[in-house]
């Protein structure tokens, strides 16, 4: 089968899929085949908006509202999911609230919220998306896919992000724990960690003049997209990846070699003196 069918008959559950990130996974894996159930929060119109697009690209989409901190809440979506599809194969743990603060000066409430949505509601949706799958494999169907959407702040202590560093350090073990713990059903469970993406909550957060200045601080001298996400994604619930489990995969144009330096990433080849 090729690339660009090879999600056929398979169906995506993505969390916080309505913008940025999430909305590229639901869209590359549609156009690749799948089906998609379209996780949102507070963005319905955005989220109804993504559902269109998959429409369009010939796939069906559920759309469906709930907090991923609300563990009833997920539990309900999952049921919801495989009541209108009759099964789950992928599911992309996306979800996440992102708030910076020293930690001498934090409301614990917010970073409580940080917690609750970036750590917990993780770990909701990898538990429901874990005893759905294995049900589904002691019934016949193949081994299902789950990957968490971590973060480079996960290996980088970044001053100000105390709480979305460590939520983030926390669901990259669980992604490796919970890998471990489901060899024996053949479900893969693997982390993407991204760089300084491009997407509508970063430029909330530090404004556009200070993402469009971000390239400066990436090796490769651009800030990645929500399409270099999902292309990992992709590849990672692809039977490509069979073999591959328990692993965390980096996608950061290279921001990691540098992350803790002081030092100015070098110049691509091209951008070197006599190679213009």
């Amino acid at each position: 089968m090729d690339r660009f069918n090879r999600f056929e008959g398979k169906v995506a559950l993505i969390t916080g899929a309505s913008r940025g990130i999430g909305r590229g996974i639901a869209l590359h894996l549609a156009a690749a085949g799948a089906d998609v159930v379209v996780n949102y929060y507070s963005h319905a119109e955005e989220a109804q908006q993504v559902a269109e697009e998959i429409g369009r690209l010939g796939r069906r989409a559920l759309v469906y509202q709930a907090d991923v901190a609300e563990r009833e809440a997920v539990q309900r979506m999952f049921d919801a999911a495989v009541k209108y599809f009759g099964h789950i194969d992928i599911v992309v743990a996306n979800a996440v609230f992102e708030r910076h603060a020293m930690l001498v000066d934090a409301d614990w409430e917010v970073h409580r919220r940080v917690f609750e949505v970036t750590q917990f509601g993780v770990y909701h949706t990898c538990q429901f998306a874990a005893r759905q799958m294995v049900r589904q494999s002691e019934s016949g169907r193949p081994g299902g896919k789950i990957i968490i959407i971590g973060s480079v702040c996960a290996e980088v202590p970044f001053a100000g992000q105390a709480a979305y560093n460590m939520a983030k350090a926390a669901v990259h073990m669980l992604g490796r724990s919970l890998a471990a713990e489901l060899t024996p059903y053949h479900i893969n469970v693997n982390v993407i960690a991204p760089g300084w993406i491009d997407t509508p909550g970063e430029r909330a957060m530090y404004g556009d003049a200070v993402v469009d200045a971000g390239w400066q601080r990436v090796p490769w001298r651009r800030l990645g997209t929500p399409e270099d996400i999902a292309k990992a994604v992709a590849y990672l619930a692809s039977d490509d990846a069979d073999f591959v489990t328990g692993t965390t995969l980096v996608v950061d144009g290279g921001q990691m070699l540098y992350l803790g330096s002081p030092d100015t990433p070098p110049p691509l080849a091209w951008e070197q003196p006599g190679n213009q």
